[in-house]
């Protein structure tokens, strides 16, 4: 069954110590067209994750966002100047001594004093793709899975349309013998009346109404247009994206619906080219969103 090319899924997972949330909503587009949101802790991945969801997504664009939810610890976050600590003891005590004051000079006390301990520019561990693999592909898996479901139900749509093409077609063929009988009769009759009584030469005539036949006569393009709405239902029952192939089709039926309309030459016949025109063109405006 096609997919969608609409569709939206989301997973967390452990990396590097901390929570990563991946999130990727996919909407149409003629080619794979993919748009990263990284942590620039994580932008070294692009080329990674560019090859994975190419894999995954055959069209379509594809916006991907990635964001920690709890940040990776950092090792060695703080620094302590030990040189300092020990003066600063040593000068509480001298302090502590000459005003006789009692109490300890705690560790607590110490580390309060300035620069003693400080912030360290400490940078955490790289994550790998290895760790990051993971919450992707469930972020894909839950994204196909939409575009899955919303691809049967465009699918149900496409093939409706299909089926109201061809009860138009249906309806077309059957008109079609009755209209060379009536442009035969039409042309005997001004055939007549251009004679005014005097006799009219059979054979030519004969051969005239034979021309006007293969001239208005429509069951090649009805074979074709057959033949391609046959190969439409064939693709819309593949397990494979289709959209391009059905692109192609939509053409072609155009093409075959147009020539029946220039040669109909009948009121009721030109009805139904009307309407299958029309449901073409919103075959053709669901198949936007087929991938």
């Amino acid at each position: 069954m096609p997919n969608s090319m609409t569709g939206f899924g989301a997973a967390e997972g452990s990396v590097a110590g901390g929570r990563l949330r991946v999130e990727i909503r996919t909407v149409n587009h003629r080619y794979f067209n993919l748009a990263p949101k990284l942590p620039s802790d994580l932008s070294g991945l692009e080329g990674e994750l560019r090859e994975r969801l190419r894999r995954d997504f055959d069209r379509g664009h594809v916006a991907v966002q990635a964001r920690w939810t709890e940040y990776p610890e950092r090792a060695g976050a703080f620094a302590v100047d030990l040189e300092r600590a020990r003066a600063v003891t040593a000068r509480l005590r001298e302090l502590q001594s000459a005003l006789g004051l009692a109490g300890e000079v705690t560790v607590e006390l110490v580390a309060r004093q300035p620069e003693v301990v400080s912030a360290a520019a400490a940078e955490a561990a790289p994550a790998t793709w290895s760790e990051v693999e993971p919450v992707v592909a469930q972020a894909v898996a839950d994204c196909r899975a939409m575009r899955a479901r919303e691809g049967e139900a465009l699918a149900a749509e496409l093939r409706h349309r299909v089926d109201l093409l061809v009860e138009a077609a249906d309806a077309i063929a059957r008109k079609a013998p009755e209209r060379l009988v009536r442009e035969r009769d039409r042309l005997r009759g001004a055939v007549a009346e251009l004679l005014d009584g005097r006799p009219a030469d059979e054979t030519r005539l004969a051969q005239e109404i034979a021309f006007q036949a293969d001239r208005l006569d429509i069951t090649e393009e009805l074979v074709r247009f057959r033949a391609h709405v046959s190969a439409v239902r064939d693709a819309l029952a593949a397990d494979r994206p289709v959209g391009k192939q059905l692109g192609f089709l939509a053409q072609e039926l155009g093409r075959e619906v147009n020539t029946m309309g220039s040669k109909a030459n009948d009121a009721d016949i030109a009805q139904h080219v009307i309407a299958m025109k029309g449901e073409l063109e919103k075959f053709r405006e669901q198949l936007e969103n087929l991938e």
